[in-house]
């Protein structure tokens, strides 16, 4: 491993109250006495935060008055020595402060997921709990963010710690037969087969919890439609709480469909206010606009039809749900569908839990855990037909010697998800897709 010490921004680039930065390595010590003075550095104590005036070591030029918090080797992310600094937000700051340290001798810039890397090559954790970090980083919605704390937390290491203890205990027995095949008799595999079957079963059982992270990286669309002049842009200011789209009491002020985000309950989603759909277009531009809804509308997760009373035709798209507008003003209202004043704000609580009910749908068991990794599904297959392969052999040709090395296989399978056994390509492509700063 790289014994160069490291830095990098944790935040991202841009004007905010606080940004932080983190220095890790064996010349973190010697950061502190270049930016705060040797009394500073004497006075380390891990753990506890203090506030200082940083100066470059070279002009003595002040930087920025910052707190900062050292960490000592192995008690810290990395489980090297840690600085962490947080400056104020302006970006003049950071840059400076950044060059600053890495004009110091042996201190570089850290690779994108360096400090996660050397988390896991210093046991700090294993490798589904490294890829988890960027699940728990990226996660568009509650649930996703949940799976990523239990697989941050270990929930997927235990599960496959289990079955290779399994799988090693079998492989000890059979390679020991193996050590001694011509001192005894043959071996009597009674009763293996379902082991063989029970270990099968449980790789089985992760393979069909995995989520390719396209798909969990895709968020939830929900799409209004309805008459023109139907209150669709108005419930969207609603929900919103502010005054995002362009609302006018002339039909037809949207002429194309408005995406937005919006936050629920379960997370963000995609909330789209289409042109009104009217019977027949008044203009090519009116048609075109009918078109481009009709289209989004065809994409969408949850497709509400927003009616105000004035249009009887029937919806040109079934909906899922219906949403009566302009309940503060209207007379009688159908019993059916959710009735909403986006004025008053009547309904807006009830129309936002229908559509978190409806975009993220509560799992059966709310414990169970799926994973996102190419990586630890391809390993996971390989178990899986290698085992597939043993009970193969256990039908055909039980050949002490052949099924030792099939478990072997399997053994290697499951041990390269946890990073007990893995090359630096691997290593590579996992931690190429982090930011910087982790």
């Amino acid at each position: 491993m790289d014994s160069q010490t490291i830095v990098a921004p944790m935040t991202p680039t841009g004007v905010s109250a606080v940004a932080a930065l983190r220095v890790s390595g064996s010349q973190v010590r010697m950061v502190v006495e270049r930016l705060f003075g040797t009394k500073a550095a004497k006075g380390l104590k891990p753990r506890m935060a203090n506030l200082g005036t940083a100066r470059d070591p070279e002009s003595g030029k002040v930087l920025d008055s910052l707190l900062f918090i050292y960490f000592e080797s192995p008690n810290s992310y990395t489980g090297e020595d840690v600085l962490e600094l947080y400056p104020h937000g302006n970006p003049l700051i950071v840059r400076d402060l950044l060059q600053a340290i890495r004009r110091i001798e042996g201190v570089r810039l850290a690779e994108p997921g360096e400090y996660t890397r050397r988390a896991f090559l210093n046991g700090k954790m294993d490798l589904t709990q490294a890829e988890s970090v960027a699940d728990v980083i990226h996660s568009a919605n509650r649930a996703e963010l949940e799976n990523a704390h239990r697989l941050l937390g270990g929930a997927l290491s235990k599960k496959i710690a289990t079955l290779t203890a399994q799988v090693k205990d079998i492989s000890a027995r059979l390679e020991l037969d193996v050590d001694f095949a011509e001192e005894e008799a043959d071996p009597d595999f009674a009763g293996w087969e379902t082991r063989f079957v029970s270990i099968r079963e449980s790789i089985q059982q992760i393979l069909n919890s995995f989520r390719g992270k396209a798909n969990l990286s895709r968020l939830p669309l929900a799409v209004l439609y309805g008459a023109p002049n139907a209150g669709k842009s108005s419930l969207v200011n609603a929900l919103l709480g502010e005054d995002r789209v362009l609302v006018s009491n002339v039909p037809g002020t949207t002429r194309d469909f408005v995406e937005v985000r919006l936050f629920l309950e379960g997370g963000e989603i995609r909330l789209v206010d289409t042109a009104g759909i009217a019977e027949h277009a008044t203009d090519e531009l009116d048609a075109l606009s009918m078109k481009k809804s009709r289209e989004i509308l065809e994409e969408a997760d949850l497709k509400i039809l927003v009616l105000d009373g004035t249009d009887s035709t029937e919806p040109v798209v079934q909906p899922d749900f219906i949403v009566h507008s302009k309940c503060d003003v209207r007379g009688t209202l159908p019993e059916t569908g959710l009735r909403i004043s986006s004025k008053t704000g009547a309904g807006l609580a009830e129309l936002k839990s229908v559509m978190n009910s409806a975009l993220f749908k509560k799992r059966e068991n709310e414990e169970d855990l799926w994973i996102t990794s190419e990586r630890e599904k391809a390993c996971l297959e390989d178990a899986y037909a290698g085992v597939n392969r043993v009970l193969d052999l256990l039908h055909r040709n039980p050949a002490v010697e052949l099924l030792a090395f099939e478990m072997q296989l399997v053994r290697r399978a499951l041990q390269s998800i946890t990073g007990e056994i893995s090359s630096e390509d691997i290593l590579q492509s996992i931690f190429a897709g982090f930011c910087i700063g982790k």
